[in-house]
């Protein structure tokens, strides 16, 4: 990861807590209630207890966070969504935040969503989707100091559907990062959302956009291979992933000691990740 980006923007947070911590990791805070150790579930704040709990194990092992906003959306849990950031600034100082909403609508809907990530839930950076074009991302891309992370090979079984479609002889996820990489980063603050289920598609992309920076889910839980994913993700200088997990992660424990069990699989996979990049 590059540390040449100014520290105040999302780039440059993300390059200091991945040298910081030696980490590529990045913990996806999605609450399930019924799937909390038994202790929790009835507790009046149980997703922030839950989410405090995970961010206490994990502070010093990851490189960002992300937090799905229906997981707090769907049970009127928003305040949880504020507390839980605020309390990642508190406990884990410049490790970023990325809110996963996957937003993707008209320019004037775009500005109200791009100000509910950016200023209502103060996060550094947020996951768009592209289908609408370049007008419906202009709104999130004008927050040069975020991070705008923009879905390209998701790492979903039905994924092909539509993204394998061929458009003037390329498919349709290869026009997208062209895109993004040619046009859209101009101001430098994308990213791409690549998934470790698809190894061959994230060396085609990687091969498209040059050092782009790519958050890689799919891992865990989704099955995706930690080894295939950074050998096929990886820059020239070893750098430019993200690798998320999340089930994989906060729920590795069902008991008492569930955030012991998050730290320890955090810890494997920071680990599996930096012996994959040495191995290459």
């Amino acid at each position: 990861m590059t540390t040449s980006a100014s520290p105040s923007t999302f780039h440059g947070l993300l390059a200091q807590a991945t040298s910081r911590h030696d980490s590529r990791v990045c913990v996806g805070l999605d609450p399930e209630i019924e799937r909390f150790p038994i202790h929790l579930r009835s507790h009046r704040d149980a997703i922030l207890v839950f989410n405090r709990a995970i961010v206490d194990a994990t502070a010093d092992l990851v490189c960002a966070y992300k937090p799905q906003i229906a997981h707090y959306a769907a049970v009127g849990a928003e305040e949880a969504l504020l507390e839980t950031i605020r309390y990642i600034r508190e406990r884990a100082p410049g490790v970023p935040v990325i809110l996963d909403s996957k937003r993707g609508d008209i320019g004037s809907t775009a500005e109200k969503y791009a100000k509910e990530a950016f200023e209502r839930y103060g996060a550094d950076a947020v996951t768009i989707n592209p289908y609408l074009g370049r007008d419906s991302a202009e709104p999130f891309l004008q927050y040069a100091d975020k991070g705008v992370v923009i879905l390209c090979r998701t790492s979903n079984a039905g994924a092909r559907e539509f993204q394998d479609l061929v458009v003037d002889g390329r498919k349709l996820y290869q026009i997208v990062a062209e895109s993004v990489a040619r046009d859209w980063n101009s101001r430098g603050n994308c990213l791409l959302v690549v998934g470790a289920t698809y190894p061959e598609e994230l060396a085609d992309i990687r091969a498209r956009t040059g050092d782009m920076t790519f958050l890689v889910p799919g891992v865990g839980a989704q099955g995706g291979d930690v080894e295939k994913a950074v050998r096929s993700g990886r820059t020239a200088a070893g750098e430019g992933l993200v690798i998320n997990s999340s089930r994989g992660i906060i729920y590795a424990g069902s008991g008492e000691d569930f955030a012991v069990a998050a730290r320890r699989a955090t810890l494997e996979l920071r680990d599996a990740i930096n012996a994959a990049l040495k191995m290459n």
